[in-house]
């Protein structure tokens, strides 16, 4: 037993020496001379960040890198050369107008452009216009709008400055509006509330002369919207006396004219049921007919000119 035994295990041996041997000699060989196939990438050149890129941060070269990707996914605009970019402000190195991530396309509208320093005209949309609102605590709604977010803009005006009684009215001049900056602070990224002095929000030409007008008028605030909130609300001017009756339109109200003076140039409000402070024709409706003033003492005509009666009506 113990011959048969010895047999066996010399047996053993000799074949785990003789399967390392081809593992060690024989494959290697085999694989060395079997042709390796490298796939060839296709496609157009196009630049990419080599590493993730913060805001307001300097281009530089070690910073980017070329890729070629299939001509239908590469964006519209997009750099196709390191030196291309570095070249885009005018020869000197841009910077990073928003964050960017690692692998991600470089676009122009991405960095900035003359005076290498993150710019607010450089983030202005095709078309739109940045207008500057003076706000403060409560008007920039407490700090909390920052670069990036979306507000309505609200006017309070006094209706009567002068008069014995208050009476106000609300608008919403203009409604989502993208903040570009609150004070100096124009970064998208920033997470840091402050104190505002003033607000540089996105608008349209027109937006913008009805916010230059409405300044003069009365008080301007903001309203900060819901992240991702577009939509336009039908919003009508809100008076103090649909607001104490609960948002129903109240009944005119006589209004107390005063004594006659000097002609002014202030706009005059009128309000529905207010009786016509002068014959304007009404569109064929028929009025009563005014109490006649009292007559007053006649006085001698210019020469070369009619006289005129005591009601003053030629």
């Amino acid at each position: 037993m113990r011959v048969v035994t010895i047999v066996s295990l010399a047996a053993s041996a000799v074949l785990g020496l003789g399967a390392l041997v081809v593992a060690k000699v024989m494959l290697p060989n085999a694989a060395a001379k079997s042709p390796i196939v490298q796939a060839q990438v296709q496609g157009e050149p196009m630049v990419v960040t080599s590493r993730a890129i913060k805001y307001g941060e300097k281009l530089q070269a070690s910073m980017l890198t070329v890729i070629k990707a299939p001509k239908d996914a590469i964006p519209e605009g997009a750099f196709t050369t390191v030196g291309a970019v570095l070249a885009a402000d005018r020869g000197g190195a841009p910077v990073a107008l928003t964050p960017l991530a690692a692998r991600e396309p470089l676009l122009p509208m991405k960095i900035s452009g003359p005076g290498s320093r993150p710019i607010v005209s450089a983030a202005i949309a095709e078309g739109m216009r940045a207008y500057t609102l003076k706000v403060d605590d409560a008007s920039g709604v407490g700090g909390h709008a920052l670069p990036g977010d979306h507000v309505d803009v609200v006017l309070l005006r006094d209706l009567t400055p002068s008069g014995p009684e208050r009476n106000f009215i609300s608008y919403v001049v203009v409604q989502n509006a993208r903040v570009l900056g609150m004070d100096l602070n124009a970064d998208p990224t920033s997470d840091k509330p402050a104190s505002p002095n003033t607000a540089t929000i996105e608008v349209s030409v027109e937006d913008s002369q009805k916010l230059s007008l409405a300044s003069t008028l009365g008080n301007l605030s903001l309203a900060l919207r819901r992240n991702g909130a577009a939509e336009i609300a039908a919003a009508k001017p809100l008076r103090t006396n649909d607001f104490l009756s609960g948002g129903r339109s109240s009944a005119p109200r006589a209004v107390r004219t005063a004594s006659a003076g000097p002609a002014r140039s202030y706009a005059i409000l009128i309000v529905e049921g207010e009786p016509s402070k002068r014959s304007s024709g009404g569109g064929g409706r028929s009025r009563a007919p005014a109490a006649a003033p009292a007559p007053a003492a006649p006085s001698s005509p210019a020469p070369g000119q009619p006289a005129s009666n005591a009601s003053g009506v030629s």
